[in-house]
């Protein structure tokens, strides 16, 4: 089974960066995840409503959005695994506090150093893939990557569900944060830190090699001559461009405008749902704890196959010179995602709900990998971890206002006709902009192909000094 995976990631050192990436943001999930997972326990022993529930993801995300900007810009100019592992060790410091909390304010505090962590992941992971892996496959590479913050994500809602119902609340937070203070030292030891610039690539086994080493959409877009937007080509040395200087360029190009919108819009969504699912079916359905953990794990393995499945199909497609299919898939993705979760939250059949659910989050996950892989063919490679820390902003701004945005509507629904009913109606309010984002993503194509060539034509920046080979 060890050597199959290896192979299908292309050999035991892809295999090994790319598990360590996943498992970072397995842990960044599975945290978020966990106060969904304990979140009856964890109101009923201190005495909280829905929408203080939603503060705790709120406060963590709202921090992390403060702290993305110096994470992106020390991803673009220091040690990148180095800065990782400081990070995640800090973060799983923050889970002891947190697990540790003896009060509602305790643990609403532990937050915000958390927040502060998890800012860095983002761009870090981005840049990473950007420069280990060829242009050629990086949908696919990221729907690896992408699926550790859905295994993170599933497992805390089953397993930390589960272990709060046996033990403590608190249980979960601690584990993680063994979890997480093991990860950094595995980072520190055995992660390379590649060069910029591409020069550290990780090629795949075997014939792959010919296939991935170039990127298709890229190729077919300037051999077809589509010109650059020669007011934007980035003409500075991007090394010696302030934070603020980088994210005024970056904004300014409108396909990453638009998938930076879309990316917040499906993670605003995401974070609603992770917070407030396994509530959702508790109530909606009257299962009991075991049974709902049982419920969750088709959903959670559509959504994993989603991702896996986006990431290939795009890939595949951009090599067939479909080359707008990075910015065509996620917008089909999205709009089938909210016309798949409507019939879901309708009928009151249990396995009838489960089917639509299922499609839905496969749908939803498979959004994301194209979404990467677009935002760093549009972007010049020097400000790939500014870039990120932009789109990290704006997407934990998303998230930390989808779980109180959500709690808020479910107690105002729940206070007229119950809370089961409060969180059902609150799901049917959200999915009308997830269906717009799949609309405004169609807008993309019009721009995507001149942004491409603008950043092809930008200026390379100089070698850093790398800290390690």
């Amino acid at each position: 089974m060890k050597g199959r995976l290896a192979a299908a990631l292309g050999g035991p050192v892809r295999a090994r960066v790319i598990i360590l990436l996943a498992v970072v943001l397995a842990l960044n999930s599975a945290d978020s995840g966990t106060i969904g997972a304990v979140a009856a326990p964890l109101e009923a022993d201190l005495g909280i409503s829905h929408a203080q529930l939603g503060l705790f993801a709120t406060v963590s995300s709202g921090v992390g959005a403060v702290a993305a900007p110096i994470a992106g810009v020390l991803a673009d100019r220091t040690a990148r695994v180095r800065l990782l592992a400081i990070t995640i060790a800090v973060w799983g410091a923050s889970m002891v506090v947190g697990g540790l909390a003896p009060d509602y304010l305790w643990l609403l505090l532990s937050r915000i150093t958390l927040g502060a962590a998890v800012a860095a992941a983002g761009p870090i992971v981005a840049s990473l893939i950007g420069d280990l892996f060829a242009p050629g496959e990086r949908a696919k590479i990221y729907g690896w990557v992408l699926t550790g913050e859905l295994v993170g994500a599933g497992l805390a809602l089953v397993v930390g569900g589960d272990v709060a119902a046996w033990l403590t609340w608190r249980a979960p937070f601690l584990g993680l944060a063994v979890i997480s203070l093991a990860l950094a030292a595995t980072l520190w030891r055995l992660m390379p830190e590649p060069r910029r610039g591409g020069a550290s690539r990780l090629p795949p086994a075997g014939g792959l090699r010919r296939r991935t080493g170039t990127d298709p959409a890229r190729a077919t877009i300037l051999h077809e001559g589509v010109p650059p937007d020669r007011d934007r080509v980035l003409r500075d040395d991007p090394d010696k461009m302030t934070f603020w200087q980088a994210a005024r360029y970056v904004l300014a190009i409108r396909t990453n405008r638009t998938l930076i919108v879309a990316t917040a819009v499906g993670y605003f969504f995401f974070a609603g749902l992770r917070t407030f699912a396994l509530l959702f079916a508790l109530d909606n359905y009257n299962l009991s704890q075991g049974v709902v953990s049982l419920v969750i794990i088709p959903i959670g393995l559509g959504a994993v196959i989603g991702t896996l499945f986006g990431g290939r199909l795009t890939d595949r497609l951009v090599r067939h010179r479909h080359t707008k299919a990075r910015v065509t898939v996620p917008a089909y993705a999205y709009s089938a995602a909210a016309v798949l979760f409507l019939p879901g939250l309708v009928v009151g059949q249990v396995w009838l709900s489960l089917i639509f659910f299922t499609l839905g989050a496969c749908c939803l996950a498979a959004a994301n990998p194209p979404l990467g892989a677009a935002r760093l063919d549009i972007v010049p490679a020097s400000l790939w971890g500014r870039a990120e820390s932009v789109r990290t902003v704006l997407q934990l701004a998303a998230e930390a206002a989808g779980p109180i945005a959500f709690g808020f509507v479910a107690d105002e629904f729940g206070g007229v006709a119950g809370r089961g009913s409060g969180l059902r109606d609150a799901f049917l309010v959200m999915l009308v902009p997830l269906l717009l984002n799949g609309l405004l993503l169609l807008r993309a194509r019009r721009t995507y192909r001149t942004d491409v060539a603008t950043a092809a034509a930008a200026r390379p920046a100089a070698e850093p000094v790398s800290d390690r080979a």
